[in-house]
């Protein structure tokens, strides 16, 4: 799926993107395969993995027929750049640096930027972002605070992450967002580590009910 059209409409239906944090190569591949079996087929491959440009090259190798899989933590342009080369689909960073979305935009690739106060955000907006990643959001008031930005900016297309937990990505769903990024309450290394990857795919067939039954709901 190259499409950039179509990578975000996946992200839209689907609703949620795995924030893959791990210590090695291997074990962000073992929560990717975990949580890909609890049906959630979109990754966003951190930096702070070592070799992390390495292992989106070779899980687009391995998965990209069935999985899209992003770059996260892009902090500059040159990182950008290294990760489209290694076959990313889309780019998520926790800042707003113009150069990414611009490199992003260049070539045709789905960019997520942080921002969090309203004027950020409107930067992030205009200078290109499919959507803004609202970072840290449960730190500034979670989904009333999603609700508070929506209201006067209802154009701007919103990714909350950080601190998104089972019980709340309903809220956040609400709230308007058009998926969030969720860490380590999905992509929980710990039960890599200790054998229970099941537990991992079980935690992700969760969080898909939660989206489904919310938006069933009325959203």
């Amino acid at each position: 799926m190259n499409n950039k059209t179509q990578v975000i409409g996946q992200i839209r239906e689907i609703g949620i993107v795995p924030v893959i944090r791990a210590a090695s190569a291997g074990e962000a591949r073992q929560l990717i395969e975990a949580i890909l079996a609890g049906g959630i087929s979109i990754f966003e491959v951190t930096m702070t993995i070592p070799s992390a440009v390495l292992l989106i090259e070779s899980l687009v190798a391995d998965f990209g027929d069935k999985a899209i899989i992003g770059a996260g933590t892009v902090l500059d342009a040159e990182t950008a750049q290294n990760c489209l080369a290694a076959g990313a689909k889309f780019v998520v960073s926790p800042t707003l640096n113009l150069s990414v979305i611009e490199i992003c935009r260049r070539e045709n690739v789905a960019v997520f930027p942080g921002a969090l106060t309203p004027t950020e955000i409107v930067a992030a907006w205009q200078a290109g972002a499919d959507a803004v990643k609202i970072f840290p959001a449960n730190s500034v008031g979670g989904a009333n605070y999603l609700k508070a930005i929506k209201a006067p900016l209802p154009q701007i297309e919103l990714m909350p992450t950080g601190g998104v937990t089972l019980d709340k990505i309903g809220d956040f769903i609400r709230a308007g967002a058009i998926a969030v990024g969720v860490g380590s309450d999905l992509a929980d290394v710990q039960a890599i580590r200790t054998g229970e990857s099941e537990k991992v795919t079980k935690t992700a067939r969760a969080f898909v009910k939660a989206v489904s039954e919310t938006r069933l709901s009325g959203v």
